[in-house]
């Protein structure tokens, strides 16, 4: 089946393959594509986008959202603070916690790492995609948000 074609009578898990092989390569592709300013790896990077999105947090609570140990995450946090990308401070509600938050240069990186893709991606839809194509895919966009949030 080509872009163009749909197949209405496919099944939850022809679509779950399907998907799965394209956003992986879209993921290994887009991860490719390096700010200058970073060489973050890609553990640091995901945290950090985790923390940027899900706001601040914990070492153990991004851990878990992580889905990794908080032993695994010390290191990579320890990194990011190192390199000022996010900030520590108590937690007004228990003294004991410390709370993260991503610091003005650790959005910077993002901003830049993103602007990078989203400019990879844009260049790539209009030198390769049909307007009707374009439309699909921005048609798609809600439905692919949403199946990333309900996972």
């Amino acid at each position: 089946m080509s872009l163009g074609e749909i197949e209405t009578d496919a099944t939850p898990d022809q679509v779950a393959a399907a998907l799965a092989v394209g956003l992986g390569r879209i993921y290994r592709r887009l991860r490719q594509v390096k700010a200058d300013s970073s060489s973050l790896t890609l553990p640091e990077s995901s945290a950090l986008a985790r923390l940027d999105r899900g706001g601040p947090a914990t070492s153990a609570e991004l851990a878990r959202r992580e889905q990794i140990s908080p032993q695994s995450m010390g290191p990579t946090l320890q990194s990011l603070e190192r390199q000022g990308l996010i900030e520590r401070a108590a937690d007004p509600a228990d003294g004991r916690r410390q709370i993260l938050t991503v610091s003005d240069a650790g959005a910077r990186v993002l901003h830049s790492r993103r602007s990078e893709r989203t400019e990879r991606l844009a260049q790539t839809l209009a030198g390769h995609f049909s307007a009707e194509e374009r439309a699909q895919l921005q048609t798609a966009a809600p439905l692919l948000e949403r199946l990333a949030e309900r996972l």
